[in-house]
C-alpha cells in the first residue's frame, strides 16, 4: 500500500506529511506530528474529543482522513494560545473551574471557539445547542457553559 503525500495548513503553519489512505486525521495529528491535543474519546463521531476545525468548519477528526486534508487550513487546540497568552475561552475555563479529568476540554474549546466566531453573542440555549455534540462525563456541563458565555462577554467588550 502507497502512502499520500499531503501539504496542508495547521495553525497557520505549512506541513507536510506522508499517510497510510485509511488513516484519520486524527491518528495523523497524534502520531505523526505529535499533536496530542485532541483525544479519541470514541472513534465514531459521537463524543467531539477529537474536535478541530477544518476551512473553517467543525469537524470530528476520528472521521475525517488524513489524506483528505490536502489543501486544507486545519486548527487545533494546540493553535488556540497565541504564545504564552491563552485565548479568554481557556481562561475562562480556568476561572470558572469548568475541566475536570480533560479529555473533552480540547474538543470543547475548540468547539466553544468555534461558536464565537460564527456568533460572537450567543444565547445560552445556543451555546449548549453548538455544544451538543461534545460529551463530557465528568462536569455536567454548567460550569463549561458559564465559562463559555463570560468567555463571549468579554471578548465582544474587547473588540
Amino acid at each position: 500500500m502507497s502512502r499520500i503525500h499531503v501539504t496542508t495548513t495547521i495553525n497557520g503553519d505549512p506541513v507536510e506529511y506522508l499517510c497510510d489512505p485509511e488513516e484519520t486525521l486524527l491518528d495523523v495529528l497524534r502520531d505523526r506530528l505529535g499533536l496530542t491535543g485532541s483525544k479519541e474519546g470514541c472513534g465514531t463521531g459521537d463524543c467531539g474529543a477529537c474536535s478541530v476545525t477544518m476551512n473553517g468548519r467543525l469537524v470530528c477528526s476520528c472521521l475525517v482522513l488524513g489524506a483528505e486534508a490536502e489543501g486544507a487550513q486545519i486548527a487545533t487546540i494546540e493553535g488556540m494560545a497565541k504564545g504564552e497568552t491563552l485565548h479568554p475561552l481557556q481562561r475562562k475555563f480556568i476561572e470558572h473551574a469548568a475541566l475536570q479529568c480533560g479529555i473533552c476540554t480540547p474538543g470543547i474549546l475548540v468547539a466553544a471557539k468555534s461558536l464565537l466566531e460564527r456568533n460572537p453573542d450567543p444565547t445560552e440555549e445556543e451555546a449548549r445547542y453548538w455544544l451538543a455534540g461534545n460529551l463530557c462525563r465528568c462536569t455536567g456541563y454548567d460550569k463549561i457553559i458559564r465559562a463559555v458565555m463570560d468567555a463571549a462577554a468579554e471578548m465582544r467588550e474587547a473588540s
